[in-house]
């Protein structure tokens, strides 16, 4: 550690608002656990629950730094006291508990994984986040098996796209809704069977119609309140639906739950930043395991959409909020 700076250059979000709280400030550098590992960052995903702790309404879990950032890739340059894996100078990407946002970020040995094969810091620092989020929800709580069918909702945001291009890769039938016909032809481009405009279409009776009324398997929403009635019509029987954000509320006013006694559906759902290291290091292993040589030979990747410097977090933020993008948005750290 007596190599690198005591200082760091990170964002800030101060007390939290809009995107223009998050600017450039100085701190020390982290010290990394027994556990942990140290990363000189080169590059960070953006996504929505950065922009939710911006505002004040995700605060990270106690112990974690304050410093916002879930996802991020670049080089170890210490090693906590029980790593045994990784060694200074190891090229690694990491599920961070916070503080990607950052020159230098630590990270549990266990969520941290290799770059796959051929890919760059950008690229590998757009895995974590989705990756992590798809697996556990997709194919954990969702089950979603080769030869079903699978309703995707925000099949642009960085976790549609990663979903998509797994579930296809695991062999399963993609229908996924987005707001444009741009986005729908983007969404077929990465593999999805179907594409449903949800501003010109009921995605409830298009899937219905699409499926001669059985319904899809497994239905991944992260849009909440809103959806919750038609996606209890969208399921087949013995359909999973797994909920994993609420976009549009959490609370679902006068909805006939009926649906989920007739079809023996499963409504469950999770977060990804609560769970313990040891959860999220599983989920790292069957990653690793299952997805990474899928990563190496190109059959499935990240989108990047667009890509800003740190000191213009705001941007990104914005950009998000606007949701125009298609995959990812990336921050890129100089040095």
């Amino acid at each position: 550690m007596a190599t690198l700076p005591a200082e760091m250059t990170y964002i800030d979000h101060g007390a939290g608002g809009g995107p223009e709280v998050l600017v450039p400030a100085r701190g020390p550098v982290p010290q990394p656990k027994a556990d942990e590992v140290l990363v000189r960052v080169m590059a960070v995903g953006v996504n929505r629950p950065d922009v939710q702790q911006r505002k004040g309404l995700y605060p990270p879990p106690p112990g974690a730094s304050p410093v916002a950032g879930l996802e991020m890739a670049g080089e170890v340059v210490a090693v906590g006291a029980d790593v045994r894996r990784y060694k200074p100078g190891d090229r690694v990407c990491a599920l961070a508990n916070g503080g990607a946002y950052a020159e230098y970020c630590t990270a549990p040995e266990a969520q941290t994984l290799p770059w796959p094969a051929g890919f760059d810091a950008l690229r590998a620092a757009a895995l974590p986040e989705t990756y992590f989020t798809v697996w556990a929800n997709l194919f954990g709580h969702g089950r979603l098996a080769e030869g079903e069918t699978v309703l995707i909702h925000g099949g642009t945001s960085g976790i549609g796209v990663t979903a998509i291009q797994l579930a296809k890769a695991f062999g399963a039938r993609v229908f996924a809704t987005a707001g444009s016909a741009a986005k729908c032809e983007a969404m077929l481009k990465l593999g999805a069977d179907v594409a449903i405009n949800y501003r010109e279409q009921d995605f409830a009776a298009e899937v219905k119609r699409l499926t001669d009324g059985r319904g899809v398997d497994v239905l991944l929403d992260m849009v909440g309140a809103d959806y919750f009635q038609r996606n209890l019509r969208c399921m087949a029987k013995d359909g999973r639906l797994v909920i994993i954000a609420f976009l549009s509320g959490h609370e679902a006013e006068k909805v006939d739950l009926r649906p989920i006694m007739v079809k023996r559906l499963t409504v469950t759902g999770s977060t990804m930043r609560p769970r313990s290291t040891a959860e999220k290091g599983e989920i790292a292993r069957a990653l690793e395991e299952k997805v990474w040589p899928l990563l190496a030979r190109g059959e499935c990747g990240p989108v990047i959409h667009a890509t800003f410097p740190l000191a213009k977090a705001s941007e990104a933020h914005a950009l998000m909020e606007s949701s125009v993008h298609v995959g990812k948005i990336m921050l890129t750290v100089a040095g």
